[in-house]
Protein backbone atom coordinates (compact mmCIF):
# COMPACT_ATOMS: atom_id res chain seq x y z
CA UNK A 1 0.00 0.00 0.00
CA UNK A 2 3.07 2.27 0.30
CA UNK A 3 3.18 3.42 3.87
CA UNK A 4 5.33 2.19 5.98
CA UNK A 5 4.83 2.73 10.20
CA UNK A 6 7.19 4.81 10.18
CA UNK A 7 6.27 7.28 7.44
CA UNK A 8 2.63 6.88 8.75
CA UNK A 9 3.95 7.79 12.14
CA UNK A 10 5.47 11.39 10.95
CA UNK A 11 2.25 11.42 9.12
CA UNK A 12 0.66 11.53 12.42
CA UNK A 13 3.42 13.63 14.30
CA UNK A 14 1.93 16.33 11.39
CA UNK A 15 -1.69 15.88 11.62
CA UNK A 16 -1.31 16.34 15.65
CA UNK A 17 0.41 19.31 15.19
CA UNK A 18 -1.46 20.92 12.31
CA UNK A 19 -4.83 20.02 14.28
CA UNK A 20 -2.77 22.00 18.05
CA UNK A 21 -2.30 25.00 16.04
CA UNK A 22 -6.14 25.15 15.02
CA UNK A 23 -7.26 24.78 18.58
CA UNK A 24 -5.14 27.82 19.24
CA UNK A 25 -6.46 30.04 16.39
CA UNK A 26 -9.74 29.23 15.91
CA UNK A 27 -11.37 27.95 18.49
CA UNK A 28 -14.31 30.34 18.91
CA UNK A 29 -15.23 31.25 22.11
CA UNK A 30 -18.60 32.83 21.70
CA UNK A 31 -19.92 29.40 20.68
CA UNK A 32 -17.77 27.37 23.55
CA UNK A 33 -19.77 30.08 26.12
CA UNK A 34 -22.98 29.00 24.11
CA UNK A 35 -21.99 25.64 24.72
CA UNK A 36 -21.16 25.90 28.76
CA UNK A 37 -24.54 27.26 28.83
CA UNK A 38 -26.75 24.94 26.87
CA UNK A 39 -24.69 21.70 27.44
CA UNK A 40 -24.39 22.03 31.22
CA UNK A 41 -27.80 22.59 31.86
CA UNK A 42 -29.00 19.17 29.22
CA UNK A 43 -26.06 17.00 29.99
CA UNK A 44 -24.85 17.86 33.36
CA UNK A 45 -21.96 16.29 34.40
CA UNK A 46 -21.08 14.61 30.91
CA UNK A 47 -20.96 17.66 29.45
CA UNK A 48 -17.05 18.16 30.99
CA UNK A 49 -15.86 15.06 29.56
CA UNK A 50 -17.91 15.86 25.99
CA UNK A 51 -15.92 19.46 26.14
CA UNK A 52 -12.80 17.94 26.88
CA UNK A 53 -12.76 15.82 23.23
CA UNK A 54 -14.40 18.54 21.40
CA UNK A 55 -12.27 21.35 22.00
CA UNK A 56 -9.12 18.48 21.06
CA UNK A 57 -8.99 18.02 18.02
CA UNK A 58 -5.69 16.16 18.14
CA UNK A 59 -7.29 13.30 20.19
CA UNK A 60 -10.50 13.15 17.47
CA UNK A 61 -10.30 9.73 15.62
CA UNK A 62 -11.16 8.23 12.52
CA UNK A 63 -12.93 5.39 11.39
CA UNK A 64 -11.87 3.47 8.10
CA UNK A 65 -15.08 2.30 5.99
CA UNK A 66 -13.92 -0.08 3.18
CA UNK A 67 -15.48 -0.01 -0.42
CA UNK A 68 -16.51 -3.39 -1.28
CA UNK A 69 -16.83 -2.39 -5.15
CA UNK A 70 -12.93 -1.87 -4.78
CA UNK A 71 -11.28 -3.96 -2.97
CA UNK A 72 -7.60 -3.87 -2.11
CA UNK A 73 -5.61 -6.71 -1.56
CA UNK A 74 -3.95 -5.98 1.64
CA UNK A 75 -4.94 -2.73 3.16
CA UNK A 76 -6.72 -4.79 6.04
CA UNK A 77 -3.37 -6.04 6.99
CA UNK A 78 -2.38 -2.85 6.92
CA UNK A 79 -5.00 -1.18 8.45
CA UNK A 80 -4.75 -3.81 11.51
CA UNK A 81 -0.52 -3.66 11.51
CA UNK A 82 -1.35 0.59 12.76
CA UNK A 83 -3.65 -0.78 15.39
CA UNK A 84 -6.89 -0.64 13.45
CA UNK A 85 -9.90 -3.18 14.69
CA UNK A 86 -13.41 -4.11 12.91
CA UNK A 87 -15.23 -1.39 14.64
CA UNK A 88 -18.91 -3.15 14.06
CA UNK A 89 -18.67 -6.93 15.24
CA UNK A 90 -20.55 -10.19 14.84
CA UNK A 91 -23.01 -8.32 17.98
CA UNK A 92 -24.75 -6.68 14.47
CA UNK A 93 -26.05 -10.28 13.10
CA UNK A 94 -27.89 -8.21 10.01
CA UNK A 95 -24.45 -6.82 8.77
CA UNK A 96 -23.32 -8.23 5.72
CA UNK A 97 -20.12 -9.68 5.14
CA UNK A 98 -19.14 -6.98 2.82
CA UNK A 99 -19.81 -3.92 4.85
CA UNK A 100 -15.93 -3.82 6.68
CA UNK A 101 -15.31 -0.88 8.88
CA UNK A 102 -12.22 -0.40 10.78
CA UNK A 103 -11.36 1.76 13.69
CA UNK A 104 -8.55 2.36 16.71
CA UNK A 105 -8.61 3.76 20.03
CA UNK A 106 -5.62 5.93 19.53
CA UNK A 107 -6.17 9.29 17.98
CA UNK A 108 -4.45 10.19 14.15
CA UNK A 109 -6.17 10.05 11.04
CA UNK A 110 -5.18 7.00 7.79
CA UNK A 111 -4.00 8.96 4.70
CA UNK A 112 -6.95 10.49 2.22
CA UNK A 113 -7.29 9.29 -0.72
CA UNK A 114 -7.50 12.12 -3.94
CA UNK A 115 -10.57 12.02 -6.79
CA UNK A 116 -9.53 10.89 -9.98
CA UNK A 117 -12.11 10.55 -12.39
CA UNK A 118 -12.75 7.20 -13.73
CA UNK A 119 -11.21 5.56 -10.30
CA UNK A 120 -12.87 4.17 -7.50
CA UNK A 121 -11.49 4.96 -4.00
CA UNK A 122 -10.85 2.49 -1.72
CA UNK A 123 -11.87 3.86 1.44
CA UNK A 124 -13.59 6.32 2.97
CA UNK A 125 -12.87 8.53 6.35
CA UNK A 126 -15.62 9.29 8.73
CA UNK A 127 -16.39 9.42 12.16
CA UNK A 128 -17.57 5.81 13.55
CA UNK A 129 -20.95 7.80 15.14
CA UNK A 130 -22.08 8.49 11.73
CA UNK A 131 -22.40 4.62 10.41
CA UNK A 132 -25.31 4.46 13.03
CA UNK A 133 -28.39 6.11 11.53
CA UNK A 134 -27.46 3.78 8.39
CA UNK A 135 -27.20 0.56 10.43
CA UNK A 136 -30.68 1.40 12.05
CA UNK A 137 -31.81 2.46 8.87
CA UNK A 138 -31.41 -2.04 7.65
CA UNK A 139 -31.48 -1.43 4.83
CA UNK A 140 -32.55 -4.39 2.39
CA UNK A 141 -31.71 -5.31 -1.09
CA UNK A 142 -34.63 -4.38 -4.18
CA UNK A 143 -36.02 -1.62 -0.84
CA UNK A 144 -37.05 1.98 -3.03
CA UNK A 145 -34.43 4.37 -0.23
CA UNK A 146 -34.48 7.84 -0.05
CA UNK A 147 -31.19 10.11 1.55
CA UNK A 148 -33.41 12.95 2.24
CA UNK A 149 -30.32 15.27 2.69
CA UNK A 150 -27.82 12.93 1.56
CA UNK A 151 -24.30 15.04 1.10
CA UNK A 152 -21.51 15.06 0.38
CA UNK A 153 -22.44 11.56 0.73
CA UNK A 154 -20.75 9.31 3.31
CA UNK A 155 -24.01 7.38 4.48
CA UNK A 156 -25.15 7.20 0.67
CA UNK A 157 -22.08 5.05 -0.08
CA UNK A 158 -22.13 3.07 3.42
CA UNK A 159 -26.16 2.32 2.45
CA UNK A 160 -24.36 0.60 -0.50
CA UNK A 161 -21.76 -0.60 1.50
CA UNK A 162 -25.11 -2.85 3.23
CA UNK A 163 -27.70 -3.70 0.42
CA UNK A 164 -28.21 -3.00 -3.02
CA UNK A 165 -31.57 -0.84 -3.37
CA UNK A 166 -33.76 -1.20 -6.03
CA UNK A 167 -34.08 2.59 -6.54
CA UNK A 168 -31.85 5.07 -4.67
CA UNK A 169 -32.62 8.60 -4.31
CA UNK A 170 -29.84 10.63 -2.88
CA UNK A 171 -30.97 14.24 -2.43
CA UNK A 172 -29.49 17.78 -1.36
CA UNK A 173 -30.90 21.14 -2.25
CA UNK A 174 -27.48 22.98 -1.57
CA UNK A 175 -26.19 23.29 -5.38
CA UNK A 176 -22.07 23.53 -3.58
CA UNK A 177 -22.98 19.94 -1.76
CA UNK A 178 -25.25 18.35 -4.45
CA UNK A 179 -22.10 18.64 -6.52
CA UNK A 180 -19.91 17.10 -3.73
CA UNK A 181 -22.71 14.53 -3.32
CA UNK A 182 -22.47 13.72 -6.93
CA UNK A 183 -18.25 13.62 -6.76
CA UNK A 184 -18.86 11.13 -3.67
CA UNK A 185 -20.85 8.70 -5.13
CA UNK A 186 -18.77 8.82 -8.75
CA UNK A 187 -15.78 8.06 -6.35
CA UNK A 188 -16.99 4.62 -4.34
CA UNK A 189 -19.99 3.95 -6.75
CA UNK A 190 -19.27 1.56 -10.32
CA UNK A 191 -21.56 2.28 -13.28
CA UNK A 192 -24.37 -0.90 -12.64
CA UNK A 193 -24.58 0.31 -9.49
CA UNK A 194 -24.67 4.17 -10.13
CA UNK A 195 -27.70 3.77 -12.76
CA UNK A 196 -29.87 2.66 -9.79
CA UNK A 197 -28.93 6.06 -7.96
CA UNK A 198 -31.42 9.43 -8.78
CA UNK A 199 -29.32 12.67 -7.74
CA UNK A 200 -31.35 15.25 -7.04
CA UNK A 201 -31.68 19.08 -6.10
CA UNK A 202 -35.29 19.19 -4.60
CA UNK A 203 -35.95 20.85 -1.68
CA UNK A 204 -36.27 17.98 0.55
CA UNK A 205 -39.53 19.97 2.44
CA UNK A 206 -41.36 19.34 -1.08
CA UNK A 207 -40.50 15.61 -1.50
CA UNK A 208 -43.23 13.83 0.37
CA UNK A 209 -45.98 16.00 -1.28
CA UNK A 210 -44.08 15.09 -4.56
CA UNK A 211 -43.62 11.19 -4.43
CA UNK A 212 -46.14 10.27 -1.33
CA UNK A 213 -46.11 6.54 0.17
CA UNK A 214 -42.99 5.62 -2.35
CA UNK A 215 -40.55 4.98 -0.18
CA UNK A 216 -39.52 1.60 2.19
CA UNK A 217 -37.23 3.36 3.80
CA UNK A 218 -35.81 7.25 4.51
CA UNK A 219 -32.93 8.53 5.99
CA UNK A 220 -33.39 12.34 7.32
CA UNK A 221 -29.52 13.59 8.08
CA UNK A 222 -30.81 16.81 8.60
CA UNK A 223 -28.97 20.36 8.63
CA UNK A 224 -28.13 20.71 12.28
CA UNK A 225 -26.05 23.01 14.25
CA UNK A 226 -22.55 20.97 14.27
CA UNK A 227 -21.10 21.12 17.31
CA UNK A 228 -17.85 20.11 16.15
CA UNK A 229 -17.04 22.80 13.32
CA UNK A 230 -19.10 25.68 15.15
CA UNK A 231 -15.93 25.41 17.95
CA UNK A 232 -13.50 26.54 15.08
CA UNK A 233 -15.84 28.83 13.66
CA UNK A 234 -13.33 31.56 12.11
CA UNK A 235 -15.01 34.74 11.53
CA UNK A 236 -17.00 35.86 15.78
CA UNK A 237 -19.32 37.34 13.65
CA UNK A 238 -20.55 34.69 11.50
CA UNK A 239 -20.64 32.30 15.12
CA UNK A 240 -22.66 35.03 16.50
CA UNK A 241 -25.35 34.88 13.61
CA UNK A 242 -25.37 31.09 13.35
CA UNK A 243 -26.11 31.30 16.96
CA UNK A 244 -29.14 33.60 16.23
CA UNK A 245 -30.48 31.22 13.95
CA UNK A 246 -30.16 28.34 16.01
CA UNK A 247 -33.30 28.21 16.72
CA UNK A 248 -35.10 28.31 13.25
CA UNK A 249 -33.12 24.80 12.61
CA UNK A 250 -35.34 22.99 14.60
CA UNK A 251 -38.42 24.21 12.48
CA UNK A 252 -36.77 23.42 9.00
CA UNK A 253 -36.02 19.91 10.85
CA UNK A 254 -39.27 18.62 11.77
CA UNK A 255 -40.86 20.09 8.70
CA UNK A 256 -37.77 17.56 6.30
CA UNK A 257 -39.20 14.82 9.17
CA UNK A 258 -42.85 15.32 8.70
CA UNK A 259 -42.23 15.39 4.10
CA UNK A 260 -40.04 12.03 5.10
CA UNK A 261 -43.04 10.45 6.53
CA UNK A 262 -45.61 11.59 3.76
CA UNK A 263 -42.58 10.20 1.35
CA UNK A 264 -42.86 6.65 3.34
CA UNK A 265 -45.16 3.93 2.39
CA UNK A 266 -47.27 2.37 5.15
CA UNK A 267 -45.02 -0.36 6.97
CA UNK A 268 -42.07 1.89 6.00
CA UNK A 269 -39.27 3.26 8.46
CA UNK A 270 -37.24 6.39 8.94
CA UNK A 271 -34.25 6.86 10.78
CA UNK A 272 -33.57 10.62 11.56
CA UNK A 273 -29.92 12.36 12.74
CA UNK A 274 -27.85 14.84 13.06
CA UNK A 275 -24.15 15.79 14.44
CA UNK A 276 -25.31 17.81 17.27
CA UNK A 277 -26.08 17.21 21.27
CA UNK A 278 -28.67 19.83 21.43
CA UNK A 279 -32.10 18.77 22.65
CA UNK A 280 -34.10 21.12 20.47
CA UNK A 281 -32.44 19.27 17.33
CA UNK A 282 -33.03 15.86 18.62
CA UNK A 283 -35.42 14.90 21.18
CA UNK A 284 -37.78 17.74 21.16
CA UNK A 285 -38.13 17.15 16.97
CA UNK A 286 -38.70 13.40 17.11
CA UNK A 287 -41.40 13.96 19.95
CA UNK A 288 -43.39 17.01 18.20
CA UNK A 289 -43.59 14.63 15.00
CA UNK A 290 -44.88 11.57 17.02
CA UNK A 291 -47.65 14.39 18.65
CA UNK A 292 -48.67 15.83 15.41
CA UNK A 293 -48.33 12.60 13.64
CA UNK A 294 -51.00 9.72 14.57
CA UNK A 295 -49.87 7.37 12.04
CA UNK A 296 -46.16 6.89 12.99
CA UNK A 297 -44.61 5.06 16.12
CA UNK A 298 -41.32 5.09 17.60
CA UNK A 299 -39.12 1.74 16.97
CA UNK A 300 -36.93 0.83 19.50
CA UNK A 301 -33.54 0.79 18.47
CA UNK A 302 -31.51 -0.04 21.99
CA UNK A 303 -30.45 -3.90 21.18
CA UNK A 304 -28.78 -1.96 18.36
CA UNK A 305 -27.02 0.26 20.77
CA UNK A 306 -26.18 -2.16 22.90
CA UNK A 307 -24.42 -3.98 19.95
CA UNK A 308 -21.81 -1.48 19.65
CA UNK A 309 -21.40 -0.17 23.01
CA UNK A 310 -18.36 -1.63 23.26
CA UNK A 311 -17.13 1.37 20.92
CA UNK A 312 -19.55 4.37 21.73
CA UNK A 313 -20.78 5.92 24.65
CA UNK A 314 -23.95 6.39 24.76
CA UNK A 315 -26.26 9.02 27.12
CA UNK A 316 -28.33 7.72 29.81
CA UNK A 317 -31.49 8.35 30.06
CA UNK A 318 -33.10 8.49 25.97
CA UNK A 319 -36.04 6.87 24.90
CA UNK A 320 -35.50 3.52 23.29
CA UNK A 321 -36.33 4.71 19.66
CA UNK A 322 -33.28 7.48 19.98
CA UNK A 323 -29.77 7.48 21.28
CA UNK A 324 -27.03 10.06 21.74
CA UNK A 325 -23.43 9.27 21.10
CA UNK A 326 -21.17 11.18 23.59
CA UNK A 327 -17.81 11.79 22.42
CA UNK A 328 -15.00 10.94 25.08
CA UNK A 329 -11.42 10.66 25.16
CA UNK A 330 -10.51 6.91 23.45
CA UNK A 331 -13.97 7.13 22.12
CA UNK A 332 -14.17 10.36 20.79
CA UNK A 333 -17.02 9.55 18.38
CA UNK A 334 -19.59 11.61 18.10
CA UNK A 335 -21.78 13.79 18.70
CA UNK A 336 -24.68 11.80 16.56
CA UNK A 337 -28.21 11.59 17.45
CA UNK A 338 -29.80 8.61 15.62
CA UNK A 339 -33.76 7.90 16.31
CA UNK A 340 -36.11 5.81 14.20
CA UNK A 341 -39.56 5.60 13.28
CA UNK A 342 -42.04 3.52 11.57
CA UNK A 343 -45.14 4.65 9.74
CA UNK A 344 -48.15 2.12 10.32
CA UNK A 345 -51.39 4.13 8.11
CA UNK A 346 -51.69 6.14 5.30
CA UNK A 347 -52.49 10.15 6.76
Amino acid sequence: FGFTPFLFFLLSLKLEKAAKGKLQKQICQVVLDHFEKQYTAELGDAWSRVRDVLTSPWCWQHAVLLNRFSPSPGLESSLAGQGYHPAFPAALPYLPAAFRCYSRAAPGRFPAQKHQPGRLKEYYLLNAASLLPVLALEVKDGERVLDLCAAPGGKSVAVLQCACPGYFHCNEYDDLRSRWLEQTIESFIPDPVINLITVSKLDGRQIGDLQPEFYDKVLVDAPCSNDRSWLFSADPQRAVLRLMQRKELSCLQFQLLRSAVEALRPGGSLVYSTCTLSRAENSDVINLILSSCSNVVPVDISGMARGVSQEFTFLSGMQQHELLVLPEKGRAWGPMYVAKLKKVSSS
